[in-house]
């Protein structure tokens, strides 16, 4: 269903302009924000493991994975199910992350959907060729 230019796909959703309520709130703890960051702190240092939690997700945020080259599968060559089966085998050895697995076998399919429409492309080519 396609709505007109402007009209909302919720017309009973939040009304254009209305604040959002977590900027409201923010807006309300600011003025006191040196005051609640000094108690955070103290409270961590009193042992207080939220307060600590707290404190140490804001200076070691969580990790992100990184990505890195993969140099275990270069050089393979073959059909999509043969390099996907030694992805897996790589995978299944340590030898590649499970992170770095998926990347590769979202890489191997787009890769061969371009084979495939290429191939698809040369057919109707070769058919549509007047003789």
């Amino acid at each position: 269903m396609k709505y007109a230019k402007g009209q909302s796909g919720n017309p009973k959703g939040r009304p254009r302009g209305v604040a959002d309520k977590r900027v409201e709130l923010r807006s309300l703890l600011e003025p006191h924000a040196a005051e609640l960051v000094r108690t955070v702190v103290e409270l961590a240092k009193a042992g207080d493991g939220a307060a600590l939690r707290l404190c140490l997700d804001r200076l070691i945020p969580t990790l992100k994975a990184r990505d890195e080259p993969v140099g275990s599968m270069a050089g393979t060559s073959g059909a999509g199910a043969d390099i996907g089966r030694s992805v897996l085998r790589a995978m299944a050895l340590g030898e590649v992350t499970p992170d770095q697995a998926s990347a590769m076998m979202a890489a191997i399919a787009a890769h061969s959907r371009i084979i495939e429409v290429y191939e698809l492309e040369r057919r109707i080519a070769a058919l549509e060729k007047p003789e």
